[in-house]
């Protein structure tokens, strides 16, 4: 089934005069990204947009929901008023399925035990012409680059790793759920004009280095927030080198850089895939517009007049590289691993390597591995590490089962999990005999925060290649190099493994029984969908309240958080997944990893009602209870990681006022925005230093609120002395009336009601 095939066709017949435009605009030759950016704005382009400046309302293609976040997003879509989606839209069950016993038995488990959340998933998607992705079908990223991903489209994703569709040539970005729902509704979708930073790609890879090596390498360039703000952009002989699904896997992690998606040009190894995955059509119709589905060669001979950064690697010459541990960007090439190991004491012993995910776990990604841990018998190798397999699809699965390689992996003890996140995401029940014991495990995912996959803050987590885990789920050492270290075999002899081999797509072509998908009912107004109000899981949602009309006085400092604090600081996954569509139960893990400035400690904060400290959670409740709004400081790119709008939701919710940060991760401030909250950061970043743990706290200038006005902060502290502070903000006007109107949807609601 070709998916969206009207919809391409349309928008590849007006591509050529939407870039014709765009070009005379600029007067000057386009990047790849302008094309599909000025091709998808809501209206008619009819200026030029500054980069990193102007808010542009975007027409994206398409909408994907995780079932994570589609909770979320579908109860608040189901209050706007609309009978139907404006735009094709999936949901996708990955997230729910807890990791630990084998795949068949997590899978019914998983269906067992959310029955109720897939239930109403399956029963909204019907009632609104949402296509719906069951259970075990895979993960959302790896199901998207199969069946709707196309070169030159735009769309927009409800998890970080959206960008993964950039492999197919598309501008894929994550985003809240309140932003989906815009675009369900068939509003424009707002978005700052980004950045552009250019790679430019030379040479070609060979032996053990591999598609994620680059991104890897690039993420130890830019750090986590060094592509923040920006599209960045591939290019060059050395991208036309890399599969399709290795592009994905690049685009996929450039989320760990905090860029806004990742993008390389249409060429053969895309219309491959597309020809493969059985959308011949799809290939044909974008080799007709090719040359707009590429930069313009002016920008390719001479990037530095075009980007607004320019980094250059050759692939000759590119290493294999190990990231962490805690943080995706502390990269390590494999040839200085042994030396880091020891320098910085990490645990060298690999007790678990874990491949897959939706970032490695395509057909090209498992049959390298496989040649990796075939060896292990060939030359009388046992595994030393615990080794699990996560298939990204029930497309892969199927087809690597009728293969041999599942066989390959099974034969040298290797579990294979559910098509589905599982430890990517913390949704592992792993077998631990002390949890706070220092401790490694390498995995081919694409996140590595202190917690992430197994919730232990004591797990060591490094990201590498497919290739490169296997080897060391082999070898189960992290100091070890396969690219030049021996191994001793079962008889006493030294053995070396030999470099990778596979395969870029199937030999034998692409398998599967039952992908599935569900299609949506025609006509779904009969539809009902039921929400108990007895359940744990699903709760109807109220609209927040609107501004009062006042400046915000009197509030209390809930947390000021110390250094690194994520959205899984903010709204822990794991075990909290399993109440994403209950807004108050899931708001009980708010900001319970962050760290508190003043102790050192986690979910331990001062009650300045009672003097005592206690559970961040509970004690915003308290002065939710006694009528008394907050204020939450925080550091560096704070809310960077999951694109999860329950991180600004929780917050709002329970009664906090501000988010007052050095500096923001884009999707969070955005999600913050969407839910009516003050995004804040410091005009003067030092100034963080002097917020107090018992200050009480005003904002003032609220009632002037505009663009590029600054807000004031006054902090009273404790012994009777002020300290006034100024705030920088980057709403716009329209995020101004989302504020004033209480949220984004609150705005939506009217418009429809009035319509």
């Amino acid at each position: 089934m070709v998916f969206d095939l009207d919809l391409i066709k349309k928008l590849y017949s007006e591509l050529p005069a939407k870039v014709a435009n765009a070009r005379k605009l600029l007067n000057r030759p386009l990047t790849m990204a302008e094309k599909i950016l000025y091709a998808h704005s809501f209206t008619p382009a009819a200026r030029t947009y500054e980069r990193g400046k102007d808010y542009v309302d975007f027409a994206p293609d398409r909408v994907a929901m995780q079932d994570a976040t589609a909770q979320m997003a579908l109860l608040q879509f189901d209050t706007c008023g609309r009978k139907q989606v404006a735009v094709p839209s999936t949901v996708h069950c990955d997230h729910l399925i807890q990791a630990k016993v084998g795949a068949k038995q997590d899978l019914d488990t998983a269906i067992d035990t959310n029955r109720e959340v897939y239930d109403f998933l399956a029963s909204i998607s019907n009632k609104y012409g949402i296509g719906f992705w069951k259970p075990g079908a895979g993960i959302i990223h790896q199901v998207v680059l199969e069946n709707y991903a196309f070169p030159g489209g735009m769309m927009i994703g409800t998890d970080s790793h959206t960008p993964n569709a950039g492999g197919l040539g598309m501008i894929a970005i994550g985003v809240g759920g309140a932003d989906a729902v815009d675009v369900m509704a068939g509003l424009p979708w707002e978005l700052k004009m980004p950045k552009l930073i250019g790679i430019k790609l030379t040479g070609k890879m060979s032996g053990w280095t591999s598609a994620k090596d680059v991104i890897l390498k690039v993420a130890g360039i830019l750090t986590v927030k060094g592509g923040t703000g920006a599209i960045v952009e591939y290019f060059g002989e050395g991208a036309d080198s890399i599969s399709c699904t290795g592009k994905a896997t690049i685009c996929n992690m450039g989320a760990e850089i905090g860029a806004t998606c990742s993008l390389f040009a249409y060429d053969e190894r895309m219309a491959g895939y597309l020809k493969a995955t059985g959308r011949e059509e799809v290939a044909a119709l974008a080799d007709g517009v090719r040359e707009h589905l590429r930069p313009d060669t002016e920008v390719e001979a001479t990037p530095a007049k075009y980007y607004d950064q320019v980094i250059e690697i050759n692939l000759d010459e590119l290493e294999p590289h190990v990231n962490g541990p805690f943080t995706p960007d502390l990269a390590t090439p494999i040839s200085k691993m042994a030396e880091a190991v020891a320098a910085n004491g990490w645990p060298d012993a690999v007790e678990v390597a874990l491949i897959g995910s939706c970032t490695n776990s395509s057909y090209e990604d498992i049959s390298r591995s496989a040649s990796i841990a075939a060896q292990a018998k060939t030359k009388g190798l046992k595994t030393s590490s615990e080794f699990t397999v996560t298939p990204g699809s029930e497309l892969v699965r199927y087809t690597i089962e009728k293969d041999g390689y599942l066989n390959t992996f099974d034969e040298i003890g290797g579990v294979v999990l559910a098509n589905a996140c599982g430890p990517c995401i913390g949704q592992w029940a792993r077998h631990m005999d002390d949890p706070s014991r220092k401790n490694t495990i390498v995995t081919s995912f694409n996140r590595n925060f202190a917690k992430r996959n197994d919730g232990l803050a004591s797990t060591h987590a490094f990201v590498a290649s497919p290739e490169i885990v296997t080897a060391y789920a082999i070898a189960g050492r992290l100091s070890f190099n396969p690219l030049k270290d021996k191994l001793i075999n079962e008889k006493g002899e030294e053995v070396m493994l030999d470099e990778p081999k596979g395969f870029e797509l199937p030999p034998r072509g692409f398998s599967v029984e039952d992908p599935g998908y569900q299609a949506p009912a025609e006509d779904g107004s009969g539809v009902q969908v039921v929400v108990s109000p007895e359940s744990s899981r699903l709760q109807l949602l109220e609209p927040f309240p609107a501004w009062e009309g006042t400046d915000i006085n009197n509030l209390r400092l809930l947390i000021k958080a110390k250094g690194k604090c994520t959205t899984d600081h903010i709204s822990m996954a794991g075990p909290w997944l399993k109440f994403r569509g209950h807004l108050d139960n899931i708001s009980n893990n708010m900001l319970i990893g962050a760290v508190n400035f003043f102790n050192g400690q986690t979910d331990s904060v001062k009650n300045q009602l009672t003097g005592e400290y206690g559970p961040v959670p509970a004690t915003q409740r308290q002065y939710k209870a006694a009528g008394i709004g907050a204020v939450v400081v925080g550091d560096e790119n704070y809310g960077e990681g999951s694109s999860r709008e329950h991180a600004a939701m929780e917050p709002r919710h329970l009664g906090v006022r501000a988010i007052v940060v050095k500096s923001f991760a884009r999707i969070h401030e955005t999600n913050l925005k969407k839910q009516g909250m003050l995004a804040l950061t410091f005009a003067n970043k030092e100034d963080y230093d002097k917020v107090l743990e018992d200050d009480v706290i005003d904002i003032v200038g609220v009632t002037e609120l505009a663009p590029g006005h600054q807000l004031t902060m006054v902090l009273k502290h404790q012994d009777g002395t002020q300290d006034k502070i100024k705030l920088n903000h980057t709403y716009n006007q329209q995020q101004i009336e989302w504020f004033k109107a209480g949220s984004a949807l609150n705005l939506i609601r009217k418009q429809f009601a009035s319509a």
